[in-house]
């Protein structure tokens, strides 16, 4: 007598059955083992068995999980192919209706099978069945703004998307379900916005940006414009406003301005051609190249100018302002601008009486410090003091929300001598030496350290 045995083993979305014919002995009969896919044949499988087999597939799968993803995404893609009832689109959205089930697997799996799904339409759309799977999918909405089914907000939009759900299939749903019985046409777009005011309080903005726009609704205002902007939410508010069209977005320019966002209102005014509505744009794009200059940025502001004489020479002028003369040079050169070499002249003159020469600090009592043996000397001078007074000094920085130069200068005195420690050079030169000279001197319990600070055009001492 035979007796039929099934092994099956996962291995990334692949489960090969292989079924053996056993004789009375126990000796195998090598032609008829076979080995299936697990996917092979989707007919009589349910999506619960189908979503099932997914994660047991991602749970001994031994890659790690971006691979798993690829891989698996890969699967389902072919796995669409292979005659899921009652449709490859209808049979995903009910995949979507109990994925909920799979609690931690839900989202990664919802993202999964809607990117594997919108391949498979991309190149094999079947309009009876994606007819179908769009009136599931506005009954899905609906379940998920009623709380039944619980999805991501995310997940919410791609749903939306890949199903090509609109207001007119949203209030189609209400009306087969009856929901309410004092039904009027506007109750979709009602719940809609409703859904979407609740995501603007919860500070989704980006997902209440993707809806207004999917379901074009257009009565938000300016306020929910400045609202993201408040929140930093400017990708969600820069989606919004293009969908509004050119007033909105000559507000977010605005307000771009205002924040002291200059790179993005001029890319802005340039990707939506808005160069008629801010003809003062010569002005931001100054302030933008000044940005630019401050961090040393000079191709990237060349860039900006377009070639604009006027912006150039601008640039030219922060060059010189920032000492880069080779600069100056480069571009008065390459765009020919005259008129600059007495400008750099004076300037330069300038320079020489704007900073303080090294020899003007040979004095006895105030040492300048760059090199080993004047840090290892001055660290010993200070161990031997009960007090000092400690200041630093850095290169302001005046853009908005940019993090703060590292500190270039300090100085520590005595009652009788002051040293100045070049920070930039002895970090250059000798950064473990100088790690541990500061550490002596600054973690050390038997010096009181104290500075001098200002509040309220008043003086205080405080210690380190």
């Amino acid at each position: 007598m035979n007796k039929l045995i099934i092994g099956i083993c996962f291995d990334m979305g692949i489960e090969e059955g292989v079924v053996e014919l056993h004789d009375d002995k126990g000796k195998i009969d090598k032609k008829l083992t076979i080995s299936v896919h697990t996917f092979s044949d989707l007919t009589y499988t349910s999506p619960v068995v189908f979503l099932y087999l997914l994660k047991e597939c991602y749970a001994h799968g031994t890659c790690k999980a971006t691979n798993k993803f690829r891989i698996l995404q890969q699967k389902v893609y072919h796995a669409l192919e292979n005659s899921p009832q009652p449709g490859p689109a209808t049979f995903v959205v009910w995949c979507l209706y109990v994925l909920p089930i799979f609690g931690l697997h839900c989202e990664g799996f919802s993202h999964l099978i809607i990117s594997a799904l919108r391949r498979f339409l991309n190149l094999a759309p079947t309009l009876e069945d994606t007819s179908k799977a769009k009136v599931i999918a506005a009954r899905l909405f609906l379940d998920i703004v009623g709380g039944l089914v619980d999805h991501d907000e995310r997940i919410v939009v791609k749903i939306l998307e890949v199903f090509d759900v609109k207001l007119a299939d949203v209030d189609e749903a209400l009306c087969q379900l009856n929901v309410q019985d004092d039904y009027k046409p506007d109750t979709a777009k009602t719940l809609v916005e409703d859904y979407i005011f609740k995501l603007i309080d919860s500070q989704s903005y980006m997902t209440a940006a993707s809806l207004l726009e999917h379901f074009s609704i257009r009565q938000s205002g300016k306020s929910f414009l400045v609202k993201m902007m408040q929140n930093k939410q400017s990708r969600a508010a820069e989606k919004w406003a293009t969908f509004m069209g050119k007033s909105m977005l000559c507000a977010l320019v605005q307000e771009y301005v205002d924040q002291n966002m200059l790179k993005q209102a001029y890319e802005t005014i340039k990707k939506n051609d808005l160069k008629q509505e801010f003809p003062d744009n010569i002005a931001l794009t100054g302030s933008l190249l000044k940005k630019l200059a401050e961090k040393a940025l000079w191709d990237l502001a060349e860039a900006k100018t377009h070639g604009d004489k006027q912006l150039l020479e601008y640039l030219v002028y922060l060059a010189m302002e920032a000492g880069y003369s080779e600069k100056v040079d480069e571009l008065c050169e390459r765009y020919s601008l005259e008129g600059f070499l007495n400008v750099k002249e004076s300037e330069g003159s300038v320079l020489q009486s704007k900073y303080l020469h090294l020899d003007e600090l040979a004095v006895e009592n105030i040492i300048w410090v760059d090199e080993v043996d004047g840090l290892c000397a001055a660290t010993s001078h200070i161990e031997g003091c009960k007090v000092v007074g400690l200041d630093c000094e850095w290169k302001p920085n005046y853009v908005k929300g940019s993090k703060p130069n590292k500190v270039s200068i300090m100085q520590i005195a005595s009652d009788k001598t002051v040293f100045i420690f070049d920070l930039i050079k002895l970090f250059e030169d000798i950064p473990d030496i100088l790690d541990n000279c500061l550490s002596r001197i600054l973690q050390s319990p038997r010096i009181l350290k104290l500075e001098c600070i200002q509040r309220n055009s008043r003086w205080f001492v405080r210690t380190c």
